[in-house]
């Protein structure tokens, strides 16, 4: 009896190591790619960019990966957070000295989207594409006029007069602008550099398109700024090419994961609450202006 119930017990272990074993690769398969061979890694960045880790952690296991022999990074953002925006540009800055990367531009690539993009091995984009917006903003909004129809007014108590300096309940000052003004200008330099040099561009050059404008993927390609007109697939070919893989290469995604109680509760869904990231996000930006 002792014999049967271990020969069960072991016929029970073996199912569900093969239910497992085959569940992984279904979920592997349904990614876009099996992990295994030579493959190029593909790494979205949409939307507002106020978090770099998804982004940054594909990169990082792609560059480390023998068998990826080159990435493709999709761009699809309006800019976002200059930070999250820096630190990706940074990853990519590293993995293009391994192994080929590829940017593909999608509708909209633009400032963040453009400085993160700026270190590839090549940029492709749509005709179509809105990129450039080469710039920094800093968006404020004022409430103080509204309170005093309202009769309302608000106490602060600080150690410095600059500790509320973009306060909305006050009017900004002209040593607030010119603190603020003095910012922007910094992080615009460091902008102008790393698209200097990231593209190879003579920085007068790149300061002349840096006025903040949008330009077409066409406008840019005659200016510099991406080297090839063309879509996703388009920028897989480049990648399979520089990195001597055979045609049809396997495709491996990176996704990102919204982890933690929304997602739990709601699935996919939980992407139409991705706004809040934009709105809870530092008014700082390397973005469009609007979002």
């Amino acid at each position: 009896m002792r014999g049967c119930l271990k020969f069960l017990g072991v016929l029970v272990a073996v199912a569900v190591g093969v239910a497992l074993a085959a569940g992984a690769a279904l979920w592997w398969a349904g990614r876009g790619a099996l992990p295994m061979g030579d493959r190029i890694g593909v790494v979205e960045v949409r939307g507002f960019i106020a978090d770099a880790r998804p982004a940054v952690e594909a990169l990082r296991a792609f560059r480390k990966d023998e068998d990826v022999k080159a990435v493709v990074v999709r761009v699809e953002s309006p800019g976002g957070g200059i930070a999250p925006s820096q630190e990706i540009h940074d990853e990519v800055k590293r993995t293009a000295a391994v192994k080929p990367v590829i940017v593909s531009m999608g509708a909209l690539a633009a400032s963040g989207g453009y400085y993160l993009s700026a270190p590839a091995t090549g940029i492709v984009a749509l005709p179509g594409t809105a990129t450039g917006s080469i710039g920094v903003i800093l968006q404020f909004q004022e409430v103080h006029l509204l309170f005093n129809k309202l009769g309302l007014r608000t106490q602060v108590v600080k150690s410095g007069p600059l500790k509320d300096a973009g306060s909305p309940f006050r009017e900004m000052t002209a040593e607030d602008r010119a603190v603020f003004q003095s910012l922007i200008d910094d992080l615009f330099q460091q902008f102008v550099d790393a698209v200097a040099e990231g593209r190879g561009m003579d920085r007068q050059a790149v300061l002349a398109l840096a006025d903040g404008r949008v330009y077409s993927g066409r406008q840019a390609l005659d200016l510099g700024l991406v080297d090839r007109l063309g879509g996703f697939w388009d920028a897989v070919e480049w990648a399979r090419q520089l990195a001597g893989l055979p045609e049809e290469p396997k495709l491996e995604y990176r996704r990102r994961d919204r982890r933690g109680v929304l997602r739990w509760l709601l699935g996919d869904d939980a992407d139409a609450l991705a706004p809040l990231e934009e709105a809870a996000a530092p008014p700082l930006r390397y973005a469009l202006p609007g979002w």
